[in-house]
């Protein structure tokens, strides 16, 4: 899927909980946490991690095109 991005970053659980991979941002931390979320191909543990322009954010079943 496809995010259009309205401002410098997004907090990547932010990202994850916007574009309905999971229910909460709570969810969203756990999946992080878990290292089952990667950013450009690198396993992400950051929560709050800038995503910026040009990144995919990827696992289990999704990937996200920031743009």
């Amino acid at each position: 899927m496809d995010f259009e991005l309205r401002s410098e970053y997004i907090p990547l659980c932010d990202l994850l909980k916007y574009c309905g991979i999971t229910e909460t941002g709570g969810m969203a931390k756990v999946l992080i946490a878990e290292g089952l979320v990667l950013v450009d191909g690198e396993v992400e543990l950051r929560k709050r991690a800038k995503i910026r322009s040009g990144q995919v954010v990827s696992g289990e079943g999704f990937s996200i095109h920031v743009e």
